[in-house]
């Protein structure tokens, strides 16, 4: 049976871990576009040294568990670049973020493909430069075309910030365990993180909804 009143009780121990898990989510998005952007430009250069290894970490990242990375920096990069251990926040956003940036690097990719090559070649006709033309005419496009596709991307890392909990980050995840473990009431906290994830999945996606139909609006 689930103890409502225990998850009543700790329902200000348990906001404060989402608040921490949207923190943390914020981040990790925040800095997986900027290496999602990077690693879709790299990918789409005629460079074969450039365009290789980008394909290299896109497909090594999605091919292995988050939960493997999130040790990996943990336990092995961190403690090899000498990076202070006492914050396992920084190891978690570090890890969500390389994660989410192989994946965003693809919507990024596919968002400048899209964009119609007349329009390239418009530009350059008037004097525009290579770099003018992918500044100011496509990725501004690309990125629109791209909103809803990131929008999901930050709905999922709500969700994957969980995992984060294995190296003792106290998000949600995490300070639900230790007053299941403290009270023995494993069914009860996993009912009210379920509760808390599912409320914030489905605000942050009407919110996204709804910026991605007042953003359509705006162009008509």
């Amino acid at each position: 049976m689930v103890n409502w009143t225990l998850i009543w009780n700790e329902m200000p121990n348990l906001a404060k871990g989402a608040g921490w898990t949207l923190f943390i989510t914020f981040f990790s998005l925040s800095f997986g576009v900027a290496i999602g952007l990077t690693l879709a430009m790299l990918r789409l250069s005629k460079r074969v040294w450039l365009r290789l290894p980008a394909a290299v970490y896109v497909e090594a990242v999605r091919g292995t568990p988050m939960l493997v990375q999130i040790l990996l920096i943990w336990f092995g990069v961190f403690p090899m670049l000498g990076l202070n251990r006492a914050e396992a926040y920084y190891a978690g956003i570090a890890a969500l973020a390389l994660n989410s940036g192989a994946y965003l690097c693809e919507i990024f990719r596919g968002g400048i493909q899209s964009i119609d090559k007349g329009q390239r070649e418009a530009a350059l006709s008037l004097g525009m430069t290579e770099v003018q033309v992918m500044v100011y005419i496509v990725l501004p496009q690309a990125l629109a075309n791209a909103l809803p596709a990131i929008g999901n991307e930050f709905v999922t890392l709500i969700k994957d910030s969980s995992l984060v909990s294995s190296i003792a980050v106290a998000e949600l995840t995490y300070r639900a365990m230790l007053v299941a473990a403290r009270r023995y009431e494993y069914f009860t906290m996993y009912v009210g993180i379920a509760m808390v994830y599912f409320v914030m999945t489905f605000t942050t996606s009407r919110l996204l909804a709804w910026l991605e139909s007042r953003l359509r609006a705006g162009s008509k």
